[in-house]
């Protein structure tokens, strides 16, 4: 009987040192997943912040809410002023952070091919 006791305390043994290595392992698979997580989402900022400070008068731009205009003027840190449609009386001000997608005037140009 004492074998089989002492046999028994070995097996629980093993099996709580199994559980131990599984929760450290569940742990660090967390922390590395938080760590590129966190990695992505400052290059995205730092993309969104570069994109913001490029922003000009004469860019045409894309609103998050699908808009398409041109910028007119940067009042100040967070604020532009946009021109909708060709009629020159559509200018709305916008937050920065409302642009999704910014072509920078004179980026887009339109060449014709001569026909031989």
């Amino acid at each position: 009987m004492i074998l089989l006791t002492n046999g028994a305390q070995a097996g629980s043994g093993a099996g709580s040192f199994t559980l131990i290595g599984m929760v450290v392992y569940i742990i660090l698979m967390i922390v590395i997943f938080s760590f590129i997580s966190k990695r992505s989402q400052k290059k995205q900022a730092a993309k969104e912040e570069e994109l913001f400070k490029s922003l000009e008068p004469g860019d045409s731009v894309m609103t998050t809410s699908g808009m398409y205009g041109t910028i007119l003027d940067v009042v100040d840190d967070t604020t532009v002023i946009i021109e909708f449609g060709n009629n020159k009386n559509c200018r709305i001000p916008f937050h920065k952070k409302a642009i999704a997608q910014v072509e920078k005037a004179g980026s887009a140009e339109v060449t014709e091919e001569e026909d031989k």
